[in-house]
């Protein structure tokens, strides 16, 4: 669809939200083209890492299009729609995500549903659902806590005002900053090192990365051990292993 693009090059991904003219609020469409197309980057060999980028210059995402929110029929329709946030997660790629303009409600939910956060020095980041009577609902507070901390994320999920990219850079929110302009191509030379990488090692790591969030110390070490032990008897480790030895460029194919 016109709102969302997707490319494929050199086995990276991109995902555009292209609605800039509405700060690329996500419309119930996108959410529906978002869920399906992530069922098909899972599946593809070909396919390495992804890319969020966002065009224009004002914003990211603004979040859902508030326009779109009276047209549920109950709550309870607004509780079990698609959501875009959940389909960003259910990557099994890593995703870089880069941030230029505003990201705001379910767009700072959709980048930290990345793995990979960069910013543009211009970036403004909140979460101003409270502002309007309710409150994130795609992880907000989780990640929030997790990336900035409880007292900072209670500051911006009660407050509903913005943080500065450089705020977001201090508070470890975001990894680097850029001018707007270097932005997308940071992100793909970000990307392209790790479609260098093993597949199946970086979509491991993914997965171990996001285990240790929830487990504790002594768990998330065995759950490790054994991704580990499951890469270490793939073909690409073999290779890996071999090249090492003969002194080569090894070559991976995801088995």
């Amino acid at each position: 669809m016109e709102h969302i693009l997707f490319d494929v090059h050199e086995h990276v991904g991109t995902i555009t939200l292209n609605r800039p003219e509405k700060l690329n609020a996500v419309t119930p469409e996108m959410s529906d083209a978002l869920v399906a197309h992530v069922q098909e980057w899972n599946r593809r060999d070909d396919v390495h890492v992804m890319v969020l980028l966002a065009a224009g210059e004002k914003a990211f995402c603004a979040g859902s299009d508030v326009k779109d929110l009276d047209n549920y029929k109950t709550p309870w329709e607004f509780r079990n729609r698609p959501d875009y946030c959940d389909a960003i997660r259910s990557l099994v790629k890593p995703v870089v995500c880069a941030i230029n303009g505003y990201a705001l409600g379910g767009g700072l939910e959709t980048a930290m549903s990345c793995d990979i956060r960069i910013a543009a020095d211009n970036a403004m980041l909140g979460s101003p659902e409270v502002k309007l009577g309710w409150i994130g609902g795609g992880g907000m507070a989780y990640m929030l806590a997790h990336s900035v901390g409880p007292s900072n994320a209670s500051m911006m999920l009660m407050t509903g005002d913005f943080i500065s990219a450089q705020q977001a850079l201090q508070w470890g929110l975001v990894s680097e900053l850029h001018p707007q302009a270097a932005l997308h191509g940071r992100a793909q030379e970000i990307a392209a090192t790790i479609a260098s990488r093993p597949p199946i090692a970086v979509e491991t790591a993914k997965a171990n990365m996001r285990a240790a969030y929830a487990m504790p110390l002594e768990t998330a070490i065995q759950y490790e051990r054994d991704l580990q032990t499951v890469c270490f008897a793939t073909e690409d480790a073999h290779e890996g292993r071999a090249a090492f030895k003969e002194r080569r460029t090894p070559v991976f194919h995801r088995r």
